[in-house]
């Protein structure tokens, strides 16, 4: 074991003398953690007290997330370490050069899905906020019951979201530049740390009397598939695996055992802010909760009302930002199969693509959106996807550099185990989760 602790020391340091060189300012401590809690904190949180529920209780549910938390905080070491072996900047990059080609395309595939279930899952929520601004809106101004709303075509939500869409969503996202990223990059852990504290405030001024039946913990054979049911939610919650890669090579402290630091202080932060939310929303709500916890408030709770305010315009200034990921990834190789076959200008085919593209992909999410109005489904399949990014190509990332760096025998083989272990853990994971996700889509359970 000791011979093992010099090793990794030594493979630290020989990490951190090849780790690339970002132009530009550079990134401090602080800062790297705060763009992790950023790209953390996010959609997945609505979901977490559901998760709780469907865990079978509170301690089952932590116990899956710190498990969990071993994988999550291995996966950004391994990228990190990925990424100073490689020299490259990126996700992609990484995977494509330390893996082969073959599974670099494989991941760039991956990762337009991802972002393009996330945009699905961001346009939910703003329809359930919606809904629920709506029904509020009605209320204040007729003093009737939601429940009395006569159906019209102008009074439906997803009129609303359409219009959202159309005159706000699409123009953001069309731009070949998002620069309104710069002046709300803290609107989103804004948005996640209000609605922890109000989920602790409702719960503490609750009525006394307890109405729902919310277990700590149970046991048997139907906690444990349940405990594994609630690892996509957490996959998708603690997602920010995609965004590391970038983060670590624009730091200007690039030692691997510096980042391994900045990794744990951002993933205990995010596991205190998703347990404290799923704790508190699950004791509340029992198993009444809603898959969107937000729309287990009533529609008149200002408390709430100023949370799904936060929240909508976190998510309609971040979904520009999806789209332009996403589209960068399929317009770049459609440019230069383009320019090879004719003689267009690069500037107007630029243009033509991103408007198409923009356009194709804003109106694909809607439809899924209004169609498949139930968050939790779609995070399912987003968190299947995610275990590539997390689980799979860390794994593999892993296993292929142990084949050309110079450390011990018995370095290479306990990292290239951890590496087959983190592989074919996200492989089940992928596996079981996308199954029940695409069966709970069509309906079968």
């Amino acid at each position: 074991m000791e011979e093992l602790a010099r090793e990794s020391i030594s493979l630290l340091a020989s990490a951190s003398a090849k780790a690339p060189l970002a132009a530009g300012p550079r990134l401090g401590s602080v800062g790297a953690v705060f763009i992790m809690l950023k790209s953390a904190l996010g959609a997945g949180l609505l979901n977490f007290p559901w998760a709780f529920e469907r865990a079978g209780g509170v301690r089952s549910a932590v116990t899956v997330e710190l498990i969990s938390l071993v994988f999550l905080i291995s996966g950004l070491v391994i990228l990190g370490y990925s990424s100073s072996i490689s020299g490259r900047c990126t996700y992609q990059a990484v995977v494509k050069e330390l893996c082969g080609p073959a599974i670099g395309q494989l991941c760039e595939v991956c990762f337009i899905f991802n972002l393009f279930m996330i945009s699905v899952a961001f346009l939910v929520i703003v329809n359930d906020q919606l809904e629920k601004l709506c029904d509020s809106l009605f209320e204040l101004v007729t003093g009737s019951p939601k429940s009395e709303m006569p159906y019209h075509v102008y009074t439906d939500h997803r009129l609303a979201l359409l219009l959202l869409c159309v005159f706000l969503i699409l123009p953001l996202s069309a731009s070949k530049e998002i620069h309104i990223q710069k002046y709300i990059s803290v609107l989103g852990t804004l948005a996640a740390t209000y609605l922890t504290v109000a989920i602790i405030v409702k719960y503490h001024t609750r009525p006394a009397v307890p109405v729902h039946n919310t277990p700590l913990f149970s046991s048997g054979f139907s906690s444990w598939a349940s405990m594994f049911s609630v690892i996509p939610t957490i996959c998708f919650g603690f997602q920010c695996h995609e965004a590391s890669i970038a983060i670590y090579s624009s730091m200007e402290n690039q030692r691997l055992s510096h980042w391994v630091l900045i990794s744990v202080v951002a993933m205990i932060i995010c596991l205190v802010i998703y347990s404290l939310t799923g704790v508190y929303g699950y004791l509340t709500f029992g198993q009444q909760v809603e898959a969107d916890i937000l729309m287990s408030y009533a529609s008149h709770d200002v408390l709430m009302l100023v949370a799904r305010l936060l929240f909508g315009v976190s998510i309609i200034t971040i979904y520009p930002i999806v789209v332009l990921l996403g589209r960068s990834v399929i317009q770049d190789p459609l440019l230069s199969w383009w320019q090879r076959r004719g003689d267009v200008a690069k500037a107007q085919l630029e243009s033509r693509s991103r408007y198409t593209l923009t356009v194709a992909w804003v109106t694909a999410t809607l439809l899924i959106a209004v169609f498949v109005p139930d968050i939790s489904k779609v995070i399912g399949v987003i968190g299947g996807i995610s275990a590539f990014f997390i689980f799979i190509f860390p794994g593999l990332c892993l296993v292929f550099a142990m084949r050309s760096e110079p450390v011990s025998c018995r370095t290479r083989v306990f990292l290239t185990v951890w590496g087959v272990v983190t592989l074919i853990c996200g492989a089940f994971i992928f596996g079981q989760s996308t199954t029940v996700a695409v069966m709970q889509l069509l309906g079968k359970i």
